[in-house]
């Protein structure tokens, strides 16, 4: 009996003891490895669309993958992120690397300060904390307040990502490190423009704790300027029309804040013009002297190369609007002199900025702001793809090469302004807003790809 005992349990016996030993061993195992300094050397960022799918980093983005290498991560028990506990995946870890992900939910400017731009690791018995970048998404800027700037005056760049914004260069490589107020949140920061930006104008380079960003290369480009009404381009008048914008039309007060009048600018209802009335088009009208003065081709090209695609090349001009403008009224702009007013077709493009999210509403300005039109707005090249080329060649053949700008007062249809359908229409009425402009000019908006890398 004692044998046929022995014999029936003892492989269940034997299977059982070698789980507990086993169990007891890979405990031990652990403990051991709990106990262990966890030892950080390398960060990879991983990436399959880069042409380094597996590159060291020393900072990361939300969102991004990382490998990281070092030892002791066995026994692993949680990852802090800028102090924010971060998932892994347990089968991605081994003692000597580990694959994480930093959650887009990560504090980065907001963290607690002695937790901020740290990795921290935690076992058992042991944790290691890693200094390492953590930066939000990659900044962008959408606009800049004013593009040519008197020296010392303040602009706003707005876009995304824009915190802790630390250094400025401006065109002629002019850096400015001081004065910069940054926005929490990133929308805007304001800085102070320098003395000595060069003429020829370009990108700024901007960067903060997300890393940089170009604008794009509009900012101070005097080369491009069409018409200051200061000696730059040529003022074009003739006859004597109510509309004609004459030489004494020009004002030169110094008016605006922030960014002041710069010598002689043009109002768009002439002191002399009390008021505009209701459903009336080619109001006021100004131009450059065209035919035998304006050769863009001369002028530009040296700078924005005919190929340029049409929506890399825009129209920009200073606009000062002391008062409220609202409900009615809008800028013509023409490339050439053809119109009679009231068109929304052809070389021009109508600029009614008062509507605003599908909504009248009323815009005023303290100071001059920057206008900008990129040129595949004009309605003859917003269907397709053009390049400067195509607007060089219009303008050199058209009778009177002019480039002027209307004030119009018709009603105004919102399928029109949006190129959507609507039935939206806002009906003119008399008005007696000042609108002012300067510094009409075309720019590049071509803009530098920054390589965090590089």
């Amino acid at each position: 009996m004692k044998y046929i005992l022995n014999k029936k349990y003892w492989a269940p016996i034997a299977f059982l003891g070698m789980m507990v030993f086993s169990i007891l061993f890979t405990a031990c195992d652990n403990n051991d490895g709990a106990s262990k300094q966890i030892v950080i050397s390398k960060v990879f960022l991983e990436d399959v669309n880069s042409t380094v799918p597996d590159r060291e980093v020393s900072f990361a983005r939300l969102g991004q993958t990382l490998r990281i290498e070092g030892s002791g991560f066995t026994g692993l028990r949680k990852v802090f992120i800028n102090g924010y506990s971060t998932y892994f995946n347990v089968v991605f870890v081994s003692d000597n690397s580990m694959i994480i992900s930093v959650s887009s939910d990560t504090p980065t400017i907001e963290a607690d300060p002695a937790e901020r731009n740290t990795i921290r690791f935690v076992n058992d018995n042991t944790e290691t904390t890693f200094k390492f970048d953590i930066r939000s998404g990659k900044p962008v800027i959408n606009g800049i307040s004013n593009t040519m700037p008197n020296p010392g005056e303040i602009i706003h760049v707005l876009g995304s990502g824009l915190t802790e914004v630390k250094k400025v260069v401006f065109p002629g490589n002019v850096t400015v490190t001081t004065g910069i107020v940054s926005d929490p949140d990133g929308e805007f920061f304001t800085v102070a423009m320098p003395n000595g930006v060069s003429d020829l104008g370009g990108s700024l380079f901007v960067e903060g704790s997300n890393g940089g960003v170009y604008s794009p290369a509009c900012f101070n480009f005097k080369k491009g300027l069409l018409l200051n009404f200061d000696g730059q381009g040529q003022h074009g008048y003739w006859g004597t029309s109510t509309s004609m914008i004459q030489p004494a039309d020009l004002e030169s007060a110094s008016v605006g804040t922030e960014n002041v009048s710069q010598g002689k600018y043009v109002a768009h209802r002439p002191a002399r013009i009390a008021s505009f009335d209701a459903g009336k088009n080619r109001l006021s009208e100004v131009w450059t002297a065209g035919n035998g003065v304006d050769n863009w081709r001369a002028q530009l090209t040296p700078y924005i190369p005919a190929n340029t695609p049409l929506d890399k090349v825009a129209l920009q001009f200073e606009m000062y609007v002391p008062e409220i403008w609202k409900e009615t009224g809008f800028l013509k702009i023409c490339m050439i002199n053809n119109f009679n007013g009231g068109e929304w077709s052809g070389a021009c493009y109508n600029y009614v900025p008062w509507i605003i999210d599908g909504k009248a509403s009323e815009i005023k300005s303290t100071g001059w702001r920057t206008v900008t039109i990129p040129l595949n707005k004009f309605y003859a090249w917003s269907k397709e793809a053009f390049t400067f080329e195509t607007v060089l060649a219009y303008r050199e053949a058209a009778t009177y090469q002019n480039f002027g700008i209307y004030f119009e007062n018709s009603n105004v249809k919102l399928k029109d302004v949006t190129g959507t359908a609507s039935e939206v229409e806002f009906p003119a009425k008399a008005t007696s807003v000042k609108v002012y402009t300067d510094n009409w000019r075309i720019v590049s908006m071509n803009t530098p790809v920054y390589n965090d890398f590089n």
